[in-house]
């Protein structure tokens, strides 16, 4: 096996040069190399190759096509990141909701294995999850001034304010463990099947950690897939070997699922912002096309057309 080994800036842009990259400015070049990492803008490389087998650049291709690529993944993730923290916003607040109006809102309450599914096989899932709750708002919870408030003078704090500062992976694995019947009224307000939420939280939660951390988004794909929706048939994606090429595990699965979950208006504004991101990238590029791109986030040409669906 290679070694890998310091590269400095110079040898960065050589490696780049060697592998076919035109270089327009170097200073310029070594300059977003130092700030953004040659490792991470690298990544952006794949669309741009000849071939996997032939791992170099297409004749033309130049760094700022290439910085064009990882600059659009940026936006897209700060597109994506914000509205999926709107679902997880209202998410927290109805969950917090619902279970302190049936069950209590005091952690004697909501850390009652009593209050969840009373299913056997979760047993061990709810216990350990409730100490996770539990650790997360003790830890976290004096840095954030209502949990510190609540817990300084009332040596509680109540499930509205502790939300606050459980992750979304802990909350939507909270949702799967509630009662049936908790589980329909949230999803009853959400205007989803429970059955979709379920499968949509891990998903969300998944796109969140990674936008959050700066991973690739534009090409990412989740191990789960989501079931087929009205909107697959309406917007007419073609299907290969039975099943639809977009929108099941990429990026468009995503907008499927905010497409539910958002309101009209905030809807309207992520698919505005999205198309904003995609023109201005199609006027970057010159040895590839946008619908290249699209194609890779498996966004269907047809995509602006959700909204109206």
């Amino acid at each position: 096996m290679k070694s890998k080994s310091f590269k400095t800036l110079e040898e960065q842009v050589q490696i780049l040069k060697n592998k076919g990259l035109i270089i327009e400015d170097e200073l310029l070049t070594k300059h977003i190399l130092l700030r953004e990492n040659y490792f991470f803008i690298s990544g952006y490389r794949h669309p741009f190759l000849k071939s996997q087998a032939d791992r170099t650049f297409l004749p033309g291709t130049t760094f700022r096509e290439l910085y064009a690529m990882f600059s659009f993944d940026r936006q897209l993730r700060n597109i994506i990141f914000k509205n999926v923290l709107i679902v997880e916003n209202n998410l927290k607040s109805i969950i917090a909701y619902v279970i302190s109006k049936n069950h209590g809102y005091t952690e004697n309450d909501y850390l009652n294995p009593a209050i969840y599914n009373r299913d056997s096989k979760r047993k061990k899932q709810i216990n350990d999850l409730l100490k996770k709750m539990s650790r997360q708002i003790r830890i976290n919870g004096f840095q954030h001034t209502a949990t510190e408030h609540y817990i300084n003078n009332y040596n509680f704090v109540p499930l509205w304010v502790g939300v606050k500062v459980l992750s979304f992976g802990i909350v939507s694995e909270l949702y799967t463990i509630l009662k049936s019947s908790d589980q329909s009224e949230i999803a009853d307000i959400l205007n989803i099947q429970v059955h979709d939420l379920i499968d949509y939280l891990p998903i969300l939660a998944n796109y969140r950690n990674l936008c959050a951390h700066e991973d690739l988004c534009y090409e990412h794909r989740t191990q789960k897939e989501i079931d087929d929706t009205i909107y697959h048939s309406q917007l007419g994606i073609d299907k290969l070997n039975g099943e639809y090429v977009y929108g099941k595990n990429d990026i468009f699965s995503v907008i499927i699922i905010l497409k539910g979950l958002l309101s009209q208006d905030d809807f309207t504004l992520l698919i505005n912002e999205i198309s904003y991101e995609l023109d201005y990238l199609s006027g970057k590029l010159e040895v590839i096309s946008i619908e290249k791109i699209m194609d890779i986030m498996g966004f269907p040409p047809n995509f602006r057309d959700i909204v109206r669906l």
